[in-house]
């Protein structure tokens, strides 16, 4: 009897990308839809279609590569200085985008990456990515539901 993963491994590559995103965002101190634009879909979509190989690199060589290329610059937004709270990780936040991606695309019939794409731009995340509020960790069919409305429900 052979056991079926939990999610698929393009799941996965979904998350470390989102990860990684914040990853940069924190690290340039820039808003993730800031690093989602600069990185650009072509960086974008090597991130996720690499991420299996990408996720055996040290993070931070590979967020300095990304950064580098991409000419992000360092900025003023820092969400993690302001948290008044405990602060979620990167990879926590990952998970958060990766759920709300996932849903856009599959609702919306557009490729993972226009996805991203869309859901950083979108309204949802400034909100997602303040630490002092409780819509990080709030249910992912919620968020899904105020993305969809465009405004929090």
């Amino acid at each position: 009897m052979q056991l079926e993963a939990r999610e698929t491994p393009k799941d996965n590559d979904l998350f470390y990308t989102c990860g990684l995103i914040d990853y940069i965002a924190r690290k340039t101190k820039n808003t993730r839809s800031v690093v989602v634009n600069r990185l650009g879909k072509d960086n974008l979509e090597k991130i996720y279609d690499l991420a299996d190989v990408f996720h055996c690199d040290n993070i931070d060589r590979v967020s300095d590569d990304f950064i580098k290329e991409s000419k992000i610059e360092n900025g003023t937004y820092d969400n993690v200085g302001q948290c008044h709270y405990s602060i979620p990780s990167h990879w926590d936040i990952g998970k958060v985008y990766k759920r709300l991606i996932k849903k856009v695309a599959e609702d919306e019939n557009i490729s993972v990456i226009d996805a991203v794409v869309k859901v950083y731009n979108s309204f949802i995340s400034p909100k997602i990515d303040d630490y002092n509020s409780s819509v990080y960790y709030e249910n992912p069919s919620y968020i899904y539901e105020c993305y969809k409305e465009n405004q929090m429900l």
